[in-house]
């Protein structure tokens, strides 16, 4: 199992596309929950209110087992079905792409819609910073107060994230580390415990 996976930054990729007076805007967000898909496609409707169709095609989370592709009124599969193949064919995650077509008069017919909204998500993929991203796991360890240096010691060694730490008679250290390693950081912290 690959602990990495691919995505984009959160400077926001715009793509654009035109064919028989038909222009397509596409946007490429970085992305991580329902919620902020659902916020920034309630701004694009609200923004593009003009528009005949706001489509889109998202993908979340290192496995990539959570996506959706929504043709808004197209027909079936000209439009979220290809955008969400620009998504895998560039092997990203953590990505929302919505196209946003104004009509101009003319039908494109179903190959030509496949095409045009192919094209306008791929600008957006273009114009995005894609970075590979490591998938962590989170630590969460809880100690004596005079365990502090041997603690700090393993963090120094292993080089983890500090998510949160309180330091009371007992202590929590909130940790988080690439999932390959998250085993060993836990065994080295559990053998501190046990004084070996």
């Amino acid at each position: 199992m690959t602990d990495e996976f691919k995505t984009i930054t959160n400077k926001i990729g715009e793509g654009y596309y035109s064919e028989k007076r038909s222009k397509f805007l596409a946007f490429s967000h970085h992305v991580t929950s329902i919620e902020e898909i659902t916020e920034l496609l309630a701004h694009y409707r609200k923004k593009y209110y003009d528009a005949r169709h706001v489509c889109y095609a998202y993908m979340l989370g290192y496995e990539r087992t959570n996506f959706r592709a929504n043709d808004d009124g197209e027909p079936s599969s000209t439009a979220g079905k290809p955008i969400l193949g620009q998504i895998n064919s560039n092997e990203l995650t953590d990505i929302l792409i919505v196209v946003v077509r104004y009509y101009g008069g003319v039908n494109l017919g179903t190959g030509g819609l496949i095409v045009a909204y192919k094209s306008a998500a791929a600008d957006a993929i273009n114009n995005s910073e894609v970075v590979i991203e490591q998938v962590e796991e989170e630590v969460i360890y809880n100690f004596n107060y005079i365990m502090m240096n041997d603690v700090m010691k393993i963090i120094k060694e292993m080089s983890p994230r500090i998510i949160s730490q309180t330091y009371d008679n007992t202590c929590e250290i909130k940790l988080s580390i690439r999932k390959s390693e998250a085993d060993m950081l836990r065994s080295k912290l559990k053998k501190l415990s046990f004084g070996i």
